[in-house]
């Protein structure tokens, strides 16, 4: 740990200043909350959230803290400042494909669920938020709980656990149009509106959005729609929400990243569909893209039954179905069920891989609440069909066109996932707060063609949590925690012939402070994997990540946050984590660092405030230098970075007409640093990263009626 200090003080003056301002670290909430929250609106979430009396390590981000930031950037970039976060996009700006890591974890690791109902993909694990472009205006607030953090439903919390929930409902009637436009030709329109509560116990809201950019990678370019619905039903004892939502996206390929040579001569560069036409000449297909759209329904039923119990049932469905397209050469038609015409055996084709999916089940949570204790029990039940199948649909060389669109291949697999949790929470000797909580989890995943061919395969995981609070005063809380969690490989890790599961043992301990111009909190970890599944760097046909079972390995860091009002108009936030990410060596091996675990990563905004209505925020990231693959080859390394952004907000309420006008504005990078955020080693020295925008903006006008 001393290494990494060191090593890091020596690279970046600030975070001496940063180290003497504080000693731990806050969470991103506003240091006077003005979010009015409904007491039927928690229920929604009870059963997957973290509170201060609970022994986890979390970060609350608001609707209003990402509003000005929110012109058309995706969901990982607006969490990019959040503690132990690193974000990357394919595209370069942030726009379409997009992801995020959280304690080096990748986003197969971070458990997501909207509103208690989980979001990961089944097979792959993976969270595609080019799927909902758009998503954050219709989030009310996000949390962020850091390790294996509480019990949640569908796929196990390995590195995060990430908690969405959607828009409150409004008493008022309002209506919103949001307009942004940025550099790569980026622009966001936004459509919203609410009935408000009709006859105090109806409303009607819904959103529509659209963006386009062309990317800073060449023809990276994103074409996405998004829509989103809620039918809301308020009684003094229920609330019932209806919810419609999802998007369409058709973004060009841009997943394969550039070698170091093309780097340093031509850093946009982007070798996905290109070819050789008959006169040599170098080419690019131009409908190499992924095409996708993703659909989803949620009902909701929040009861409070009296003054100590409360419930929350949930049904949901997802529907998706896309496919993406490539150019590819030299074929065999054998290959692909085709008849080849005399003497000819091969062909330049294009090809289409379709998946076609279906996710559908049940969430619910019991909760009991009297005085010192809460009891809550919950759990969830969910059902995944997945088709995946590949047609021709065009070749070079002619073939009967009867055959084309035929599916050369197809597979389908089955997942059922099961979670039934118990939480107690109870305060002892006026000042302690005991916290338990034990998990089962069983799966059953039966899928064809993948390695060994065949899989059906079931796992049953027992994973109990337990940790005290102490708080010897209103402004002091200390925390130590346990927690054991099991996840079962994903798809990719069956087709590379890894199917063993994993295990960890989650340790948190933690200081939190609050007063009334300062909060801070302190944590510090240790995550003790076995059989951890990391990163080898390399990418399979379609941009998922290769893992590979490490044995013994462990992450062990101390995250700090700070938030501190310096004077009225002006104030700092900010967070730092210091860790060792490390595969232990056997039979006398050295160990080595894990893929794609940065040791230091932090995170700095100095916001003024002149007016209630007039914010300027300076905001600066650090990512330390990490390794691709997990053997800390040189040619394998990516370089640490800061990058530095400027984001205002000016907010005017004319008396006619308009609630508000609010002018946005974000400069991105604003010192163009040159910088790689993402990268992948294929071994023998294929190594190809994934650069970042320069300097650019995006600019804002949102209207409130």
């Amino acid at each position: 740990m001393k290494k990494c200090v060191s090593k890091f003080l020596a690279q970046q003056k600030f975070a001496v200043a940063f180290l003497l301002l504080s000693i731990g670290a806050f969470s991103q909430e506003q240091l006077n909350d003005s979010t009015k929250v409904n007491t039927l609106s928690e229920v929604l979430v009870s059963a997957v959230r973290s509170t201060s009396k609970m022994p986890i390590s979390y970060t609350n981000l608001t609707k209003q803290e990402i509003a000005p930031r929110n012109l058309g950037q995706d969901i990982p970039i607006l969490l990019n400042f959040m503690p132990s976060v690193v974000t990357t996009s394919d595209a370069g700006n942030g726009v379409g494909y997009t992801g995020i890591r959280v304690r080096g974890s990748d986003a197969t690791r971070v458990n997501v669920t909207i509103n208690g109902v989980p979001y990961n993909d089944s097979e792959s694990h993976g969270t595609f938020w080019v799927n909902m472009p758009d998503f954050a205006s219709s989030v009310e607030s996000v949390q962020l709980q850091r390790g294996v953090g509480t019990s949640t439903n569908g796929s196990g919390a390995f590195g995060a656990s990430l908690n969405l929930v959607t828009d409150n409902f409004s008493k008022e009637s309002t209506a919103e149009i949001s307009n942004s436009y940025g550099s790569f030709n980026t622009h966001k329109h936004t459509l919203k509106f609410s009935t408000g509560l009709l006859n105090n116990n109806f409303e009607m809201a819904g959103r529509v959005s659209s963006i386009n950019s062309q990317g800073y990678v060449d023809r990276a370019e994103s074409d996405l729609k998004s829509y989103y619905i809620q039918g809301t039903y308020v009684g003094k004892t229920t609330l019932i929400k209806g919810l419609l939502f999802g998007g369409k996206e058709k973004t060009y390929q841009s997943w394969y990243g550039v070698d170091a040579q093309t780097l340093v001569g031509d850093r946009t560069f982007n070798y996905a569909g290109i070819y050789t036409d008959e006169l040599g000449n170098t080419k690019f297909y131009e409908n190499q893209i992924d095409n996708y759209q993703q659909h989803h329904f949620q009902l909701h039923w929040n009861e409070k039954i009296n003054t100590n119990w409360s419930s929350n049932l949930a049904l949901h469905y997802t529907k998706g179905n896309g496919y993406y397209e490539e150019y590819v050469e030299d074929q065999s038609f054998s290959d692909y069920g085709l008849t080849a015409p005399e003497n000819i055996t091969l062909t330049d084709m294009v090809r289409r891989k379709w998946l076609d999916n279906d996710f559908f089940g049940t969430t619910f949570s019991i909760d009991y609440k009297k005085e010192k204790l809460e009891v809550l029990f919950g759990g969830s039940w969910n059902k995944y069909f997945g088709d995946h199948f590949g047609q021709v649909i065009w070749t070079k060389i002619e073939s009967p066109p009867s055959e084309l669109r035929n599916k050369y291949y197809e597979n389908t697999a089955t997942k059922m996932d099961g979670t039934v949790f118990l939480k107690m929470n109870y305060q002892f000797f006026q000042r302690w707060n005991l916290f338990t909580d034990i998990q089962y989890r069983s799966v059953n995943y039966i899928a064809d063609g993948v390695q060994p061919n065949v899989v059906n395969d079931v796992f049953a995981f027992l994973n109990p949590k337990a940790g005290v609070t102490f708080s010897p005063n209103k402004s002091n809380s200390f925390y130590f925690s346990y927690a054991k969690a099991n996840r079962e490989p994903n798809r990719t890790d069956y087709e590379n012939g890894v199917p063993n599961s994993e295990s960890l043992d989650d340790f948190e301990l933690g200081w939190r402070h609050e007063r009334q111009k300062i909060k801070w909190n302190t944590n510090i970890y240790l995550m003790n994997y076995k059989n951890q599944l990391v990163l080898t760097g390399e990418l399979d046909a379609v941009g998922n990540p290769i893992r590979t079972n490490a044995g013994k390995s462990y992450r062990l860091g101390c995250e700090m946050e700070l938030a501190f009002r310096i004077t009225k108009m002006l104030s700092y936030q900010g967070n730092l984590t210091f860790s060792e990410n490390t595969i232990k060596g056997e039979n006398g091996a050295s160990d080595y660092q894990i893929a794609f675990s940065p040791s230091v990563i932090s995170s700095n905004m100095l916001r003024f405030q002149p007016t209630k209505r007039i914010s300027v925020s300076w905001l600066q990231k650090y990512v330390g230098e990490q390794y691709m693959n997990n053997a800390e080859t040189a040619e394998a390394k990516l370089g640490s970075y800061a990058t530095h952004d400027l984001n205002l907000s000016w907010e005017i309420a004319p008396k006619k007409v308009f609630k508000s006008i609010t002018f946005s504005g974000l400069v991105n990078n604003i010192f163009d640093k040159e910088y790689v955020s993402n990268g992948a080693d294929y071994g023998g020295g294929a190594v190809y990263y994934y650069p970042q925008a320069g300097i650019n903006f995006l600019t804002g006008l949102t209207l409130l009626f």
